[in-house]
């Protein structure tokens, strides 16, 4: 997943807390797995024994889910694969992969000011006591 650049103003973290779960078998996965993440760099980790899962936090512009969870795979790890954890995997991926590409497009106001674009449509349209029916129809008695 391709991180956004590094610009010289700070921005602020974005923080998020998950939790990786992990299948029945082969058992014993959570506490091997929460040692192999609590050596990464920037990643807060607790493992859950009793839930079969992993708690991680970690700042958007260092880790994100999809990665985390790759390594683990590639480790020999087996996630949860139920249809709820596939699916809600899958939402968590496509919020983050969006919010670290939002983070790289630029701020381009549609207009220079919220109000010009009123000001302009104001300026196109008659307005006042402007009435194109000529005087001697308005006068008519």
């Amino acid at each position: 997943m391709k991180r956004p650049v590094a610009l010289p103003n700070k921005t602020p973290p974005i923080r998020k807390e998950r939790n990786v779960l992990f299948s029945k078998f082969p058992p014993g996965q959570v506490p091997e797995a929460s040692d192999f993440l609590s050596k990464l760099e920037h990643l807060e980790v607790e493992p859950r024994i009793e839930r079969r899962a992993v708690s991680v936090a970690y700042d958007l512009h260092e880790h994100c889910l999809q990665e985390l969870e790759g390594s683990l795979e590639e480790q020999g790890y087996h996630l949860d694969n139920t249809l709820m954890s596939k699916m809600m995997r899958a939402l968590i991926y496509y919020v983050e992969e969006t919010q670290l590409h939002n983070l790289e497009a630029p701020d381009r106001p549609l207009k220079k000011s919220q109000h010009e674009a009123y000001t302009h449509a104001w300026e196109r349209h008659p307005h006042g006591d402007h009435d194109d029916t000529p005087p001697e129809w308005r006068e008519y008695k």
